[in-house]
């Protein structure tokens, strides 16, 4: 990891093309009656220029996707991961009956940028010619003159845990667009510097730290994708089972790791789908790892079993090839939003 993308990010505006993103239009007068009964977050509550982060479960509670939902005028328009795209185009169409609704994948027309950062807000305000005026809530949006780039949607987002804005163009501008932005002050970084500072927010991404086994209380992402005052959804009733019934334990829950290796500077970084251990028991799997500068060390996310990702400091081991490293389980995220971390100085634990 290039270290001066990484403080980039810390500290300034870092800028990456989102290319892997997918893009569904949804229109039509019943788009979000639709959708209202299909994700888990209050669709039917967006006004234009409004959003949310939300999923979309099957009947089981296990995640299909995780998106952004923007509420435009005309439509509503859906970031997703590019890989489920498609498949998510074909499932809302199979439940399209007699509902107006149509949906349209544009994620070929479309060109996308994030920009991360304490200094992301100043960058997106430049671009915009002075709007948005203020912080924007998650999801909020606007859609403003980027000069040479055309149009371009300025929305605030929460993907890398830190201040972000999606910066949304015609694939065609993509290029202009890329040059308003170091224009407005944003630095080009690179996608693993990036990767860093979203594993240290502890903030999972889908398909790497969730996936179509994934219940969403499981990796902690309902205070942000579920609204627990809408009507109901697909998948809802699995989900009320587990709050209600459970008392919202799952069997397993997405814990952070600090890995550490006596008598060796740098301890190992582990694979993903890396087995975790409680003794001779595993308990659990890695899904992402970085080496940290926050920490100064590697750490991770994983899933493990509820009763140790309850008990930070807990001590486990992550096998690393044919070895075990030693780790310890802590609270996410391992740097909380607005700190500005330094080298080596991950925040104290009570």
């Amino acid at each position: 990891m290039n270290l001066a993308d990484y403080r980039t990010l810390r500290t300034g505006a870092g800028c990456i093309e989102a290319a892997g993103r997918g893009w569904l239009a949804v229109r039509g007068g019943d788009r979000a009656d639709f959708l209202q009964g299909l994700l888990t977050n209050d669709v039917a509550a967006l006004a234009p220029g409004s959003g949310c982060y939300a999923a979309c479960l099957t009947p089981q509670g296990r995640m299909i996707a995780d998106m952004y939902v923007f509420a435009e005028p005309d439509r509503l328009l859906l970031e997703v991961d590019g890989g489920v795209a498609e498949k998510l185009r074909d499932r809302f169409d199979d439940l399209v009956f007699t509902e107006d609704v149509a949906i349209t994948d544009v994620t070929a027309e479309s060109a996308a940028y994030g920009v991360h950062g304490p200094r992301a807000h100043a960058v997106a305000a430049t671009l915009a010619g002075g709007a948005p005026p203020g912080r924007m809530a998650v999801g909020e949006h606007c859609t403003v003159d980027g000069g040479e780039a055309g149009p371009v949607l300025v929305a605030r987002t929460d993907d890398l845990g830190i201040d972000g804005y999606r910066l949304l163009g015609r694939r065609s501008a993509s290029p202009a667009l890329g040059r308003a932005l170091e224009a407005a002050g944003a630095v080009a970084v690179e996608a693993a510097a990036a990767e860093t500072v979203r594993i240290e927010s502890g903030r999972p991404v889908f398909p790497t730290d969730m996936d179509g086994g994934t219940i969403p209380l499981e990796a902690g992402i309902a205070e942000r994708a579920i609204s627990f005052d809408k009507g109901c959804y697909v998948g809802q009733e699995v989900i009320v089972r587990i709050l209600h019934r459970g008392q919202g334990r799952v069997a397993r829950r997405l814990a952070g790791l600090v890995l550490t290796a006596p008598g060796q500077a740098d301890p190992p970084q582990p694979s993903a789908g890396a087995e975790i251990f409680a003794g001779s028991e595993q308990v659990g799997h890695v899904t992402s790892a970085v080496r940290s500068p926050a920490a100064g060390s590697v750490i991770a996310l994983g899933y493990v079993r509820r009763a140790l990702a309850d008990v930070e400091g807990a001590q486990v081991e992550v096998a690393v090839g044919a070895d075990r490293a030693p780790a310890a389980v802590a609270a996410l995220p391992f740097v909380p939003s607005g700190v500005a971390a330094s080298d080596g100085a991950i925040r104290s634990r009570a």
